[in-house]
């Protein structure tokens, strides 16, 4: 069968393998949609992931359907839809250094365990929509880091798929309002139709001047100035002036949820800082949060959907590793299967 491999750097092609089989204790999918993630391009640029440098079979935000399972599995069946939890196999992490990725017809699950490698989705969620449980699982573990409560009044830097995602996990918790700001109003837009309550393009209003306005001045403080009343800042943007402009607003008590990676230093100014008892969490991965976020995807598939803007079949992969990549190209590039 064909897969998409990384096989030197700056170098993704069309490789030849032989199809996995199915033993007794695994469970056999094939591959319907997956979405490529920001990471494929690092692969990609580096020439792979060690231990498979040079060698690194892309795809980690599968969905897909089962066609094949061991004799001695229970738990699963034929013709299930199913998520995939691809820092779960046996083989190791599937697209990302493992011996397999989902960038390839068919996947097999080595030793599958109920409720652990999989969990099984209604027919009705498009393929591609599915395919979106495993960023959505990262931006939802951000969420979590934030320690939302009903009332809290949120700001999201960043319009694109980990920030939409933050978006609907923050709304499923309940919080009061949440602005999205970013540069862009075509993400803006589609952050109003996924559901934000206000959005600010930072490239045209001053964020704190209209934070104010939107979530009311905090209370006085120890802290000069007028400040926003926000409670919960997040960064999917990863722009040194977020964390600027976070710091210079936030009220005491403010939390700072760092999801995007920041590919440079950022400095900050501690003694500015000291008194508002800001709190900063990174947040990386999804520790627990795979399988939480599905439940949500599955009653707002239709929200979710939006956070796609390409889709492109199998046979042109390469192409839509070229388009994700490709600043300001596309947001969420999605490769389906027959």
């Amino acid at each position: 069968m064909r897969t998409v491999q990384v096989t030197g750097p700056d170098v993704a092609e069309w490789v030849e393998v032989p199809e996995p089989t199915c033993g007794p204790g695994d469970v056999l999918l094939a591959i319907k949609a997956c979405g490529i993630c920001g990471s494929d391009a690092m692969y990609t640029a580096v020439g792979g992931i060690p231990p498979h440098q040079g060698a690194t079979i892309l795809g980690h935000e599968p969905a897909a359907e089962v066609v094949e399972v061991g004799v001695d599995v229970t738990g699963i069946a034929v013709g299930d839809h199913v998520v995939v939890d691809t820092m779960a196999f046996a083989d190791g992490l599937l697209g990302s250094g493992g011996a397999q990725g989902a960038m390839a017809p068919l996947v097999v699950v080595k030793g599958f365990q109920p409720g652990k490698q999989l969990k099984v989705i209604p027919p009705e969620v498009p393929w591609d929509v599915a395919a979106l449980n495993e960023p959505m699982a990262v931006a939802m573990h951000g969420v979590n880091r934030s320690e939302p409560k009903p009332g809290d009044k949120v700001v999201i830097f960043g319009a694109g798929p980990i920030g939409l995602g933050a978006l609907l996990g923050f709304k499923s918790k309940g919080v009061a309002h949440v602005v999205v700001v970013d540069i862009l109003p075509t993400r803006l837009d589609k952050a109003l139709r996924v559901g934000a309550d206000a959005v600010i393009n930072s490239a045209e209003e001053d964020v704190a001047t209209r934070l104010v306005e939107l979530h009311g001045q905090a209370p006085a403080s120890v802290t000069p100035g007028a400040r926003p009343d926000t409670d919960v800042y997040y960064d999917a943007a990863g722009a040194p002036a977020v964390i600027h402009t976070v710091l210079a607003a936030a009220k005491r008590e403010a939390r700072l949820t760092i999801v995007a990676v920041h590919k440079h230093p950022v400095e900050i100014d501690l003694g500015q800082i000291l008194t508002t008892e800001i709190t900063i969490r990174m947040s990386m991965g999804y520790p627990t949060e795979i399988f939480q976020v599905t439940d949500d995807i599955v009653g707002n598939w239709n929200k979710y959907a939006l956070i796609i803007s390409d889709r492109l079949p199998f046979d042109r992969a390469l192409e839509a590793l070229d388009l994700a990549k490709t600043p300001g190209a596309a947001d969420k590039v999605t490769v389906v299967f027959d």
